[in-house]
């Protein structure tokens, strides 16, 4: 059962979480398809149960700035649960995704069976707002180095040596967008990492060999 390893319903019993499941509906996306628009009514949580999305905003002139990416066992919507405001971000499918979807309706159906659900999906995603919180003041009071090395040790993963590599395909383009700043200031920031043997290119993975410098 996949929500059992979704982090907005950890602490559910295993009575709850099959309750939940019930109540689901699954749903399958091509790769570059929008799936939820910014602005939208938002009456759904969707969880990804296979693919990648990318979850972005965009100004008035269509510039995209890439709030994050998530794979499989990532959820987002989880908001449209608990209020009845638009969508704060639009979501893309980067590969050919599926979906597990909760609509509203649903969600309070099974919570007038089960109200601990609520009291835990508060809990955690109190959790959660805390950690974008930290998240935000990180892009506010770091340069952009400091944004570039976040983004680069967020994303990385160990791989059982002393190195760390980063499995999503990055372009300079990725990066900028998602720091906030050009692809000229980054494409100068990566290079000089790879001189300096902090970071090196497996094809279009990024390897870092060793913990980048706290300042650039």
């Amino acid at each position: 059962m996949i929500l059992q390893n979704v982090e907005i319903f950890q602490g559910l019993s295993e009575q709850e979480l099959v309750a939940l499941a019930a109540s689901t509906t699954t749903r399958t996306v091509p790769k570059s398809t929008v799936v939820i628009h910014e602005n939208d009514p938002a009456d759904s949580l969707f969880i990804i149960q296979s693919g990648k999305v990318k979850v972005y905003c965009s100004d008035k002139s269509g510039k995209e700035f890439i709030m994050n990416t998530q794979g499989e066992g990532d959820y987002f919507g989880e908001l449209a649960l608990l209020d009845d405001s638009n969508r704060s971000a639009s979501v893309r499918t980067v590969d050919k995704s599926s979906f597990c979807i909760i609509t509203k309706e649903d969600f309070n159906r099974v919570l007038d069976e089960h109200p601990n659900i609520g009291k835990t999906l508060i809990r955690n995603l109190t959790a959660r707002v805390r950690k974008l919180t930290a998240d935000v003041k990180s892009l506010a009071l770091q340069d952009v180095y400091g944004r570039v090395a976040n983004v680069l040790n967020q994303l990385a993963q160990d791989r059982g040596d002393d190195t760390r590599y980063i499995p999503e395909k990055l372009t300079q383009q990725d990066i900028a967008d998602r720091v906030g700043a050009s692809r000229e200031m980054v494409a100068r920031i990566l290079k000089d990492l790879t001189i300096g043997d902090y970071i090196r290119f497996e094809g279009r993975h990024i390897i870092i060999n060793t913990k980048l410098p706290a300042k650039y």
